[in-house]
């Protein structure tokens, strides 16, 4: 997953950083409303808690989906 940051100019939706997407490469653009839009400090935290685990999947720090719903199974 890549995290694009992004505004609205002119009725077009321009990148605010560099990408290596490459050229003609199609994006999906998920728009959040004001009423469920995170705060600054909480969109941060979650995209670096995002980054941290696409890191440790990477590094091949991965668990069974069996193993995950059975943790959630005894929350």
């Amino acid at each position: 997953m890549t995290i694009l940051h992004a505004r609205v100019q002119n009725g077009r939706v321009l990148v605010d950083e560099p990408t290596d997407l490459p050229e003609g490469a199609k994006v999906e653009l998920l728009l959040l409303d004001a009423a469920t839009e995170m705060g600054g400090d909480e969109s941060a935290a979650l995209e670096a808690s995002i980054r941290r685990g696409l890191d440790e999947a990477d590094r091949g720090m991965l668990h069974s989906i069996d193993e995950v719903l059975a943790r959630l199974r005894r929350i």
